[in-house]
């Protein structure tokens, strides 16, 4: 698992694109331009916010590069010795501590120029003092300009280390340059270290993961390392050193018995003894390398001597191995990772939660409760079968369904019968019609033998109650029950009342009809029917003959077509003023006509309009959730908006500043 990932850190800019960055975003992100009108108190605010926005961009970004450095209090003391190796903890503290104290001091100028710019009397005096907070912002970063390279530079290291897991299980490869390290992790892992025939190739850690037991190994290739003080060594070295210090794991101590690496075995025995205080408390494995070059046997006996003081120091392990012909390459990787379970294991057990740990842990040991002897049982079944297959008598092999459906016809033609596995209280109920179980016993066995004769009989006796009633109560016409007269009587009620249904219907159903001319009631038929009513007609008669009938255009009319017809001369028995009256009265007869047949369907003026109000807005009901003159309105009213083309400049590489 990989605990730090130095890769995420945001990139560091230089002070020019740190400034230009910040004043863009407050150009493009606030208002522009101070309309003319505005009052003292907008134009303030409209300053203030351009102010207090840049502030806030420089302190998250700020923010954002001391958040994602890594502190060196907070993290393992491997990175944080690797960090201070490669870069100085003094430098990398003090560039960070200028950042926050730049980010502290940019807060504090804004909150002091919001002050002023709130007593501003014009708008020249608040764009000058918006000038001037923007302006020592800037300034204020441009100093910050050596801090910035140089955490840029740190990230951009930071980013090519190997992500090493300091808890995970490690194996650790140390030795004089050139002994063989590199050709050894990239024997027993996936890593692919540069390897060359000189000293230091290798000039900084590398890491490979390889297997083992199921588990996932860390393999660290660290640099080559001389034998001289502590202070004499350089980065490259103290990086081995520091994996060295920090990391828990098991100790690759690489000898080249050959001496083809320029180092005698005398040398690489010293450097072994100059380093052996970093070897405190962990799995020590010697690994004398490039057998193939020079065999254990052919070595003197004072470089025996000086390999057998290694190995007799600390009880080491000692192996041998040739990456050229990989002899012992898979012994070696195999004895190192058992020599770090077998040590992570013992240093548990000497731990003082392992008291805990033991007290929770019971084994069971089983007590006889008794003294009789239980043998074991076989079943019948199982002894017949073996008696058979001493005897050598065939087996027969269970009928499967599958074997069943294939001698059956197949697949949809065998039908499986799932009543042959029903378990029964009796065998006998296994295929009965209704094999449904209930209170152990079959439901068929609840069933009255003689339902099928009560059935029928119910049958028979409901056929002759509903005969004897058709025979007792006709249940088709009344009418026989009446004489002649009533008979005429009803039917003519029948009559009425379909043409009172018929008319309802109609009037439901369709238009009303309005009259072209008013219908003429004649004298006599109103005295028959006030007569009939009981009341005297002679007043209505009087009351006629007192007011005069007038005349109706058609009986003008009728008048004018006599006189036509009498011949070619002047039309007699009329006078010039009835002739008049005649043309006017047809005048405003055909006036009378050319007007709308619906303006005698509204009482008034006001409710022909209030009609025609709820009748527009009915028809315009389907446009009001897209307001459109009509059907086919394709109009676009605004083919350019405001809002969307004009304003802020597009986003450019013009440098306007």
């Amino acid at each position: 698992m990989v605990l730090y990932n130095f890769k995420t850190i945001v990139v560091v800019p230089t002070h020019k694109d740190f400034i230009d960055i910040i004043l863009s975003k407050t150009q493009r992100k606030t208002p522009t331009v101070v309309h003319k009108g505005w009052k003292i108190s907008r134009i303030r605010s409209f300053y203030m916010r351009k102010v207090k926005f840049t502030q806030q961009n420089f302190h998250d970004k700020l923010g954002q590069i001391l958040e994602d450095f890594p502190k060196l209090d907070d993290i393992h003391p491997f990175y944080a010795d690797l960090i201070n190796v490669l870069y100085s903890r003094d430098h990398y503290k003090l560039a960070l501590g200028q950042l926050n104290t730049a980010r502290q001091l940019i807060d504090h100028l804004c909150k002091d120029y919001l002050k002023m710019l709130k007593f501003g009397d014009s708008l020249y005096r608040c764009k000058e003092l918006k000038r001037a907070a923007m302006g020592r912002m800037c300034t204020l970063m441009k100093k910050m300009g050596p801090s910035l390279s140089y955490l840029e530079e740190v990230r951009q290291h930071l980013a090519r280390l190997p992500s090493i897991d300091p808890n995970t299980t490690t194996l650790i490869i140390t030795g004089y340059p050139n002994v063989g390290k590199s050709s050894f992790i990239n024997k027993i892992s996936r890593a692919d270290v540069e390897v060359q025939p000189y000293a230091f190739t290798t000039k900084s850690l590398f890491v490979g993961h390889c297997d083992y037991k199921y588990v996932r190994w860390q393999v660290i290739d660290t640099p080559g390392i001389l034998d001289h003080p502590l202070e004499d060594r350089n980065t490259i070295e103290m990086q081995a050193v520091t994996a060295l210090a920090h990391l828990h794991s098991t100790i690759l101590f690489f000898i080249d018995i050959s001496e083809a690496c320029g180092y005698t075995i005398k040398q690489q025995v010293a450097l072994y003894h100059s380093i052996k205080p970093l070897f405190t408390n962990k799995p020590l494995l010697v690994v004398c390398n490039k057998i193939d070059l020079k065999k254990m046997e052919q070595l003197d006996d004072e470089d025996k001597a000086l390999i057998e003081s290694v190995r007799s120091d600390r009880d080491t392990k000692l192996c041998t191995m040739s990456n050229v012909s990989e002899e012992g390459v898979t012994a070696v990787k195999n004895a190192a990772c058992d020599m770090l379970l077998e040590y992570r294991v013992a240093r548990k057990l000497r731990s003082k939660r392992i008291d805990d740990v033991i007290n929770r842990i019971h084994v069971a040991k089983p007590v006889k409760r008794d003294n009789k002897q239980r043998s074991t049982t076989i079943p019948s079944s199982v002894l017949e079968m073996k008696a058979k297959k001493k005897a050598g008598v065939p087996i027969e092999k269970r009928r499967t369904e599958k074997d069943l459906e294939a001698a059956g016809g197949g697949a949809g033609i065998y039908d499986c019968d799932v009543r042959k596995w029903f378990d029964l209280k009796d065998k006998e109920w296994q295929n009965d019609i209704i094999p449904e179980i209930i209170d152990g016993k079959n439901i068929a066995d609840f069933i009255d033998p003689e339902i099928e004769q009560r059935l029928a009989a119910l049958e028979r006796e409901e056929e002759e109650l509903a005969s004897r009633y058709a025979d007792n109560v006709d249940m088709g016409d009344e009418s026989d029950e009446l004489d002649e007269e009533q008979k005429v009587q009803v039917g003519q009620i029948r009559d009425k009342r379909k043409l009172i249904i018929a008319k309802r219907i109609r009037d439901r159903t369709s238009k009303s009809v309005l009259p072209r001319t008013a219908k003429r009631v004649e004298m006599k038929d109103v005295e028959s029917n006030l007569a009939e009513v009981g009341l005297d007609a002679s007043k209505v008669r009087e009351r006629s003959k007192s007011r005069g009938r007038k005349r109706r255009a058609a009986d003008d009319a009728d008048m004018e077509d006599e006189d036509m017809e009498d011949g070619d001369g002047p039309r007699r028995g009329r006078s010039r003023t009835a002739r008049t009256d005649s043309k006017a009265r047809s005048k405003s007869r055909a006036h009378s006509q050319s007007r709308p047949r619906d303006s005698s369907a509204f009482k008034s003026p006001q409710a022909k309009a209030e009609a025609e109000k709820v009748g527009r807005k009915i028809q315009n009901k389907k446009f009001k959730k897209n307001p459109k003159k009509g059907e086919g309105d394709r109009t676009i009213l605004n083919e350019m908006p405001r809002h969307l083309f004009s304003g802020k400049r597009g986003i450019g590489t013009n440098d306007r500043r």
